[in-house]
């Protein structure tokens, strides 16, 4: 019997807004994301799904929107997800974000040392937390690459709250204002997804034998050390692959359930190489026992969907059509492109839409 496959990391992550005109102006305007589609959600067609990425779109790069206007506010737990970071290269241009984010009012919170790579947080005008993460220094910085997560490893208390100069914290930035984003600080895609679970070892094994990703480091949440903070990745045994990492806070059984709405996240897409090996997925996730939907058409791509233990929605996405299969790249997002299937209802889908 031939092993099950492993995916390569992130396809895309898909939230809910409750305005698409306000997003746009977030995550294209001020974080430079490029809007790589302008359509619908094929299951609402009433409301946009807005895709943002590289140029390109390419897989690794993407968050999607569902515009839902009457969506009340979600709230992270059990289930969902905390916050997704977005890669950038280095320190430097990490402190150029704080700068250009602050200016334009978007409250941050550090740099913190995370060990792994330093982080600055803040949210979006739903409320999701985000993440810019550096590139390095990488998770061999406490055990060998070739030996990464088999040991429980301790932050240093410079990296826990009581150790932390918070003044400093505050302070630094970068001296100038940043109103032009500079190629320095291209954000670099996914850099990593961080849910919450109420069973480690449960979604350890879950998803070594789902996704085939492995366990690369074990330690603690650092804003709360008595709660574990576990990381998982495409990983052959001495190289992370980018756009893979998939860590999870453990949180106590009884606590707080995730709660859907604005400002939280819908599913988390894995990424297939082609709809042979996405079928293949299927067959091995009902072999083991999991209920996974049929293969659906989402036109640039198709999908598979599942649930993890906890509840947390996952979908398996095929690389390929991709979003020049009706759009010249350079030109992606333009225009609203529907679904064949949807054409037909085109004037009246552009009546219910607000103009972007």
């Amino acid at each position: 019997m031939s092993a099950p496959p492993v995916t390569a990391g992130f396809h895309h992550v898909t939230l809910v807004a409750r305005d698409a005109r306000r997003t746009l102006a977030f995550y294209r305007d001020l974080l430079g994301l490029g809007l790589v589609k302008r359509t619908v959600n094929f299951d609402d067609p009433g409301a946009y799904h807005l895709y943002f990425g590289d140029d390109t779109g390419a897989p690794g790069t993407i968050f999607t929107f569902f515009e839902w206007t009457g969506a009340r506010p979600g709230a992270p737990g059990i289930g969902g997800i905390h916050h997704h970071a977005l890669g950038v290269a280095d320190g430097a241009a990490q402190l150029k974000w704080k700068r250009r984010l602050t200016d334009a009012g978007v409250a941050v919170t550090g740099p913190l040392e995370r060990g792994y790579f330093r982080s600055i947080y803040f949210r979006d005008p739903d409320g999701q937390v985000l993440e810019i993460a550096t590139a390095g220094p990488g998770y061999a910085i406490d055990e060998p690459a070739t030996r990464l997560g088999e040991k429980l490893t301790a932050p240093p208390a410079s990296q826990l709250p009581d150790g932390r100069d918070m003044a400093a914290i505050r302070a630094l930035t970068h001296p100038e204002p940043v109103p032009v984003i500079t190629p320095d600080m291209a954000l670099q895609g996914i850099h990593h997804v961080t849910g919450m679970t109420d069973d480690i070892g449960q979604l350890h094994e879950f998803l070594d034998r789902t996704l085939g990703l492995r366990r690369i480091k074990r330690s603690v949440n650092q804003d709360d050390p008595a709660t574990p903070h576990h990381f998982w990745a495409n990983y052959d045994g001495s190289t992370v692959a980018p756009h893979s990492s998939f860590t999870f806070f453990g949180w106590p059984p009884n606590g707080r359930l995730a709660r859907p709405g604005a400002g939280q996240t819908h599913h988390v897409a894995f990424r297939a190489s082609s709809a042979e090996q996405q079928l293949a997925w299927r067959e091995h996730l009902l072999s083991q026992g999991v209920d996974v939907s049929p293969v659906m058409d989402r036109t640039y791509f198709s999908s598979i969907y599942f649930q993890a233990p906890d509840g947390l929605l996952l979908e398996i996405a095929t690389d390929g059509p991709g979003f020049a299969l009706d759009e010249a790249n350079g030109e992606l997002g333009r225009v609203l492109k529907l679904p064949a299937w949807l054409e037909a209802s085109r004037p009246d889908i552009e009546r219910r839409l607000a103009p972007l």
